[in-house]
């Protein structure tokens, strides 16, 4: 009977956040797909152009696709969970979650699965418009799927221990800015790290979102600059390690009650 209620609970805080992402759409899904489509002309098309094959039979454009489409799934699951958590924050309804009889599972994975619903529709959508640019054959269609929703996972989850830290609304704008657009630029989006040389290609192993971008880019075109297998340990690892500090800031109410 409890579970049950989680279950029902759970999904009524999912159910809210998708009906969110859908009545905003304007502002939820069309900024990303004409930021992305900003990148396949500048970087696909014009610098792409001038340069040859790359990790065999690939174009540059074809290339940098699978990265960009991570990029793109990894800031929208971030902004979604962190925006909306906050939000629910500043206008006190997360007290009314915490003192409902709902498990802290069932809120985290609440706000989660909406977060990742956004994600993946908006990586959904870049990969269409990509295909305006290049052509594509999804090599691995599992290891795509599975990598690029563990990867939106990992980025809700760190959005919603960001949005429980933060008590104004530029705090959510500061790991977006500070830390993962660098990250991002430095996971090997628009360039493969076999082209670094020592000590920076030891030191980009160090960068999670490498793995996130390689693993999807093997399940996309059937290359990857790190072992596959790895790339999912290290995703799961994160996924683990994040739910339980999550779960632990819910149960202490940290930055959550007044």
């Amino acid at each position: 009977m409890i579970r049950s209620t989680n279950l029902i609970a759970m999904y009524t805080v999912a159910r809210r956040e998708i009906v969110r992402i859908l009545r905003i759409w304007t502002q939820t899904l069309i900024p990303p797909i004409i930021t992305m489509t900003l990148y396949f002309i500048i970087f696909g098309k014009l610098i792409g152009s001038r340069l040859g094959k790359i990790e065999g039979d690939f174009s540059y454009m074809q290339y940098i696709v699978p990265g960009l489409v991570m990029m793109s799934v990894i800031n929208n699951s971030y902004m979604n969970i962190s925006s909306s958590f906050y939000g629910a924050k500043f206008q006190r309804s997360v007290e009314e979650m915490l003192v409902a009889p709902m498990a802290n599972w069932a809120i985290l994975y609440g706000y989660v699965i909406g977060a990742v619903a956004r994600g993946l529709v908006v990586g959904l959508l870049v990969l269409l418009v990509a295909l305006f640019f290049t052509s594509l054959h999804v090599a691995h269609p599992f290891i795509a799927l599975a990598s690029i929703t563990l990867g939106a996972i990992i980025f809700a989850l760190a959005g919603f221990i960001n949005a429980v830290f933060a008590n104004k609304f530029d705090d959510i704008a500061l790991v977006p800015t500070f830390v993962i657009t660098p990250l991002t630029y430095l996971g090997g989006v628009f360039y493969s790290i076999n082209m670094l040389g020592e000590p920076w290609r030891a030191i980009s192993h160090a960068n999670p979102i490498l793995y996130m971008v390689n693993a999807f880019r093997y399940g996309i075109l059937g290359i990857s600059d790190v072992a596959v297998g790895w790339a999912f340990v290290v995703m799961l690892v994160f996924i683990v390690g994040l739910t339980i500090m999550a779960l632990q800031l819910l149960r202490r109410g940290v930055g959550l009650r007044s």
